[in-house]
């Protein structure tokens, strides 16, 4: 009988083990999203770093060309200011011409490669200092560096901005090697899409001396667009991703008639 009781206690200690084991996993999961990886070692992960690094020049660099038109520093563009707005900004000619009657000209027919290298120029120094801070903190924390940084691509796709970061990174500490290399980094991004509007406005403005925004809108409610003509014929159209709250901004001159007509 006493045996009988020495074996259900240990069938219930061990129960128990397993309920409590059950339960520290579970917890990680949801509050983790994924276990760690047994062995795993945060600085052996450049990524995160790089990530938190650079995001903030990005998402600089996205918010000055989209209320510029899609440029750091505009070639062509109208300066102005919108009620309730603080300041003036110089809002770029997508589609211009400096002539009356005569339609307008696509300014940036490769928009989206345009945007792609605006933004690769405007971030180049960070991500390189980015890197250089990478390794200096591995430095410091007792590991032997061996990095090699070969520039950096940008990609934009549907809903956010891509960047391969073109570089390898070899960490020797205690015996132990590990090499990680091309890292990758992903930052929510409407521009691609907003770009892709853009696009479209200015192709029919181009075409037609004029675009269709109401009906544009009706077929894809995603988007909010506004087209404010000021007093000398200039469109501002502003498109707004509805569910982002983000928006893109660009000037449109064209079949203009001239004042006392």
């Amino acid at each position: 009988m006493k045996r009988w009781n020495r074996r259900a206690q240990v069938t219930i200690f061990i129960i128990v083990a397993v309920v409590i084991v059950s339960v520290i996993i579970t917890f990680f999961i949801f509050r983790g999203g994924i276990l760690p990886q047994i062995g795993e070692k945060p600085e052996e992960n450049p990524a995160p770093f790089l990530e938190s690094c650079i995001e903030d020049s990005v998402k600089e660099a996205i918010k000055i060309i989209s209320i510029q038109g899609g440029y750091i520093e505009p070639p062509i563009s109208k300066r102005f200011k919108f009620e309730g707005e603080n300041v003036f900004n110089n809002i770029s000619y997508l589609c211009y011409t400096p002539n009356y009657y005569l339609p307008c000209v696509n300014q940036e027919p490769l928009l989206i490669q345009h945007l792609k290298d605006e933004i690769k120029d405007y971030i180049a120094e960070d991500v390189s200092g980015c890197f250089d801070k990478l390794t200096a903190s591995l430095n410091k924390r007792g590991y032997a560096v061996d990095a090699r940084y070969n520039g950096f691509d940008v990609e934009l796709t549907e809903r956010k901005i891509m960047m391969e970061i073109n570089a390898e990174i070899v960490l020797t500490k205690t015996g132990e090697t590990s090499t990680q290399e091309n890292f990758q980094i992903v930052i929510p991004s409407s521009l691609y899409d907003m770009a892709v509007v853009s696009q479209e406005i200015t192709s029919q403005e181009a075409r037609f001396c004029y675009f269709e925004y109401v009906g544009y809108m009706n077929l894809y409610p995603k988007w909010d667009i506004d087209k404010f003509r000021t007093s000398d014929s200039v469109i501002i159209y502003t498109v707004k991703d509805i569910n982002t709250q983000e928006k893109f901004r660009f000037a449109v001159r064209g079949c203009v008639i001239p004042p006392g007509f």
